[in-house]
């Protein structure tokens, strides 16, 4: 693709976790590694489209785990070689470890680590800060408030990495990864840097040296900090030449954007000064200082939490989220940082804030009476059957499970607890050892999705079978990575970019952690599956068994829907006279497909199957305690 026309730059319009990836494009990136989710799972995959799209030569990995993928990016910066590793927030805890050491070694290439923060949260099991991990680190930490500054701030990220031979921390949040904006195609940088590894013992290897290393660590900070006094990351927009100001505003990332946008609105853009952090840690003493001199009061407002707040020493004058005056917890939308300024400007400028709810909208829409629905897996979802049989098996049993699609399962009241990725086989292990000290016997039935198992469950696996714990494990094996975006797992052989890779056998893995009771059966076969699951029982509680291990197998249904209906083409599920609308299929079933229709005459309520979605798995057959729901096959 041709870039420049005549030296005008072209324009496009892209998710801005496409900006993040033409960012690290445009800086010369040589290596990218990442394990997927939301908000982060876009920016490798438009990476790849750039690296094919400009016919480069970007090594790019979907990698088995957080710490994984960190450890291979940090390795090759080492050598020279630009690189990055992609990930949420949730993620940088997996590799922390690493993280830590990373910024002691420093680097050679310019290394960037990419977490993608998730205020509120949305997609998350917490809403943590990464801007706190790199004060925990010692490493920068870039705040974007959009996704072409995003793009513009990749560059310098890596520059500064390279200046200070320093990794550094680049946290989009949510609302930066998911935005849309145009942005520039640049001219795209290429670096023709060769592997050239430098041993060093000192630095690399031996724990002595530590100490001396976090002392360097600590100077390269003094001096990062010394450099962003009057860095351009960092801004105040002074709205006149005026000495003293009755209220200020600190603020960063996309928080700075809807600020900007709500003040705009209201004509008062020009009035408030305002002071733009880029990057969020360190922060630059003086110029903070200076602009707090300048205000009566100061207003600070970021999210998730108060990295800024904390790391300004006066905090004399500071309303913020450590006195409550800004929310200790969610995200700031437009709606809660219009609570928050409203009476700020009512008393230090005498200004009140018209309304931003739309009355009779708000009214149109109470007026609808819509029903809530909450999220449900997907019709013909292989994890539901499972789920159904594990219950209709042991329905009294505890159900560990863990992160991905089949969380959902909670609805289906076969997920218990959760903790975090591969963590059901240690719940599973702990719940085993708490009861056995009771002399208590109790069904324990933990399930985990197949990317998630090879993610960090085997040492969880090794682990319980050396301390001889026992309960049955189901591996909800799907054949894609589906909730985070569709990406392949090992299991299917298939790398990042499309090209064939090296297969793992999941069964192999399972029999090398030491499980001698393992059953591979297709999820649909409900009666085989609730039949299994009770022979797993029984070889967990018998006197020479261990952990039984099910692998229920079936293709994702999104992933893979174009071959699954053609297998399903000769089928139709039907409701028969049978029904008598008793909900026992909606409520311990709950396929999106089945919907209860209410009646006054209670004689004609009944179910009925939306047409539109139902893809005739026929697993809700099962489902039904009066035979109501049957296939009508097709006939050519």
């Amino acid at each position: 693709m041709t870039e420049t026309i005549q030296n005008i730059i072209i324009q496009k319009v892209v998710l801005g976790n496409e900006a993040i990836a033409r960012g690290l494009i445009e800086a010369g990136v040589n290596i990218a590694t990442s394990y997927p989710g939301s908000p982060s799972s876009e920016i490798l995959p438009a990476i790849i489209k750039y690296n094919k799209m400009e016919n480069l030569n970007i090594h790019t990995e979907w990698s088995t785990n957080e710490k994984v993928a960190l450890e291979v990016a940090a390795s090759a910066s080492y050598t020279g070689k630009r690189s990055v590793v992609i990930m949420k927030q949730v993620g940088l805890n997996v590799a922390m470890d690493s993280l830590m050491s990373s910024a002691y070694n420093g680097v050679v290439g310019g290394f960037i680590i990419i977490s993608a923060d998730d205020p509120g949260p949305h997609s998350s099991q917490t809403e943590q800060d990464t801007r706190f991990i790199a004060m925990v680190a010692h490493l920068p930490v870039f705040d974007p408030s959009s996704p072409r500054e995003a793009q513009e701030m990749i560059k310098i990220a890596f520059e500064l990495s390279e200046k200070y031979s320093i990794p550094v921390l680049f946290r989009p949040a949510l609302r930066v990864c998911h935005a849309i904006q145009n942005i520039p195609f640049n001219p795209i940088e290429i670096l023709e840097h060769k592997a050239n590894f430098q041993k060093d013992p000192k630095r690399w290897a031996i724990p002595k040296y530590k100490y001396s290393l976090h002392k360097q660590l600590n100077e390269k900070i003094a001096l990062i900090t010394d450099e962003m006094e009057n860095s351009k990351l960092n801004f105040i927009n002074y709205p006149d030449n005026k000495l003293q100001y009755p209220l200020g505003i600190i603020t960063s990332g996309v928080t700075y954007n809807i600020l900007l946008d709500l003040l705009r609105e209201k004509g008062l853009e020009k009035q408030i000064p305002i002071l733009k952090i880029g990057l969020a840690y360190p922060l630059p003493p003086q110029l903070i200082a200076d602009f707090i001199n300048h205000c009566d009061n100061i207003l600070v407002l970021e999210e998730p939490d108060y990295t800024i707040e904390l790391q300004i020493r006066d905090k004399s004058k500071i309303l913020g989220r450590l006195n409550n005056f800004v929310p200790s917890a969610g995200e700031l939308t437009t709606e809660v940082i219009y609570q928050i300024i409203s009476p700020l400007l009512k008393e230090y400028y005498d200004y009140e804030l018209t309304s931003l709810e739309d009355t009779n909208l708000i009214n149109e829409i109470k007026a609808l009476d819509l029903p809530i629905r909450r999220p449900k897996l997907c019709p013909g979802c292989g994890h539901r059957a499972a789920f159904f049989a594990i219950r209709k098996a042991f329905p009294k049993g505890i159900f560990p499970s863990d992160i991905g699609c089949y969380t959902l399962g909670v609805y289906l009241k076969a997920v218990d607890i959760i903790i975090a990725m591969g963590a059901s086989v240690n719940i599973a292990s702990g719940l085993y050892q708490a009861y056995k000290q009771d002399n208590k016997e109790i069904p324990i039935i933990a399930t985990i999705g197949d990317s998630t198992f090879l993610h960090s469950a085997p040492s969880s696996l090794v682990n319980a079978v050396y301390n001889n714990a026992r309960f049955v494990l189901v591996i909800l094996d799907n054949d894609i990575t589906a909730m985070s975006g569709m990406q392949p797992t090992p299991l299917l052989g298939t790398l990042a970019d499309g090209s064939k890779g090296k297969k793992i056998d999941l069964e192999k893995l399972v029999k090398g952690c030491g499980i001698e009771y393992y059953k591979v059966i297709d999820a649909y076969d409900i009666p085989e599956m609730i039949e299994e699951v009770k022979k797993a029982q029984e070889y967990v509680t018998s006197d020479d068994g261990g952990i039984a291990i099910i692998i229920a197998k079936h293709p994702c249904m999104i992933a893979y829907r174009g071959k699954l209906k053609k297998e399903l083409a000769d089928k139709k599920v039907i409701i028969n006279e049978n029904c008598n609308g008793c909900k026992y299929c909606i409520t311990y079933f709950e396929c999106p497909a089945l919907i209860y229709v209410d009646n006054k005459d209670k004689s004609k309520r009944k179910v009925i199957i939306d047409p539109r979605i139902c893809v005739n798995c026929g697993c809700c057959i099962y489902a039904c305690p009066h035979n109501a729901i049957e296939y009508n096959t097709i006939k050519n």
